[in-house]
């Protein structure tokens, strides 16, 4: 593989969106550290699961989205493997199948250490990492994207990265997971405000096609605050440490993709907040962990 060909690849793993499957393993592992159940093999193993998982969904998407039309030359946004030519369908579809099944032989481990629970969110994250963009009932074509991209990356990642370790379940880091949760929805809503004009000629009916760009605008804010009331729940009602709140210093970098949700419908212009709204869920997981680990 020259590096040409590896550019184009590591371009369709979509390595700015990964932050997502990142952030809640780093807050699940922070609460591990806290407790004092922290296991390093099973909360590498489970990071390397959430991210081959991550990226079998991103190439699932461009695949199915490719072959049902939703990505095509009037999208706008940044460019997609298939749908531009650079790699055939059928590759990104074996390369997503690899990954998935990287995840799988991961997830074996995972459940040997942790069990059935394991079990059950592994399948099921699979399955929906295809089932996403796939199928007669495709989440994102049904308007249920938000939903499961707030369960899946939100409570149940950092619940399962905690369980895996400790083997018990956390009220814990199911609330902090609602934050991060909350947060990297922000993402998937500023990338269906971006693509909604093409989404609506294509038959994609995400929740903003459905509802329109005002409702997904508060949407997006909705979800900010869902996210930075998270860390102030934890400190009253579950003694977390005062620290937990340094979380909140994430709005300085939560204006200038806001500011580009509230007043534009643009597609070119919203372009700008996706990358944006990833750094701040990045940033948000980064001082939410610290926050935690030091208090």
């Amino acid at each position: 593989m020259n590096g040409s060909t590896l550019s184009i690849w590591v371009e369709a793993i979509r390595p700015k969106t990964l932050i997502a499957s990142i952030a809640p393993v780093m807050i699940g592992v922070s609460l591990t550290v806290s407790d004092g159940v922290f296991e390093f093999y099973p909360s590498l193993v489970t990071l390397l699961a959430a991210v081959l998982i991550q990226i079998g969904t991103n190439l699932a998407n461009d695949y199915y989205d490719f072959v049902r039309g939703a990505d095509n030359e009037n999208r706008i946004g940044p460019r997609r493997v298939s749908q531009a030519g650079l790699i055939s369908a059928g590759k990104v579809k074996r390369a997503m199948t690899l990954s998935l099944g990287m995840a799988f032989l991961f997830g074996i481990y995972l459940v040997g250490v942790g069990g059935w629970v394991i079990a059950v969110i592994g399948l099921i994250s699979i399955v929906c990492a295809v089932g996403y963009t796939a199928g007669p009932f495709a989440l994102a074509y049904n308007g249920l994207g938000d939903i499961f991209v707030f369960i899946f990356f939100g409570p149940i990642a950092v619940g399962g990265t905690y369980w895996v370790q400790a083997g018990v379940f956390s009220n814990d880091a199911v609330l902090a997971g609602v934050g991060i949760g909350a947060l990297t929805t922000m993402i998937l809503v500023a990338n269906n405000m971006r693509d909604v004009d093409n989404d609506k000629v294509t038959g994609k009916n995400t929740l903003v096609v459905r509802m329109g760009l005002n409702f997904s605008r508060v949407e997006y804010v909705v979800l900010l605050i869902l996210g930075l009331m998270t860390p102030i729940v934890g400190v009253v009602r579950f003694e977390w440490p005062v620290s937990s709140l340094l979380s909140h210093l994430t709005l300085l970098f939560a204006f200038s993709p806001m500011r580009v949700i509230m007043h534009s419908s643009d597609p070119r212009v919203l372009m700008s907040a996706l990358p944006s709204t990833a750094r701040t869920v990045g940033f948000y997981a980064l001082l939410l962990s610290l926050g935690l680990l030091v208090g």
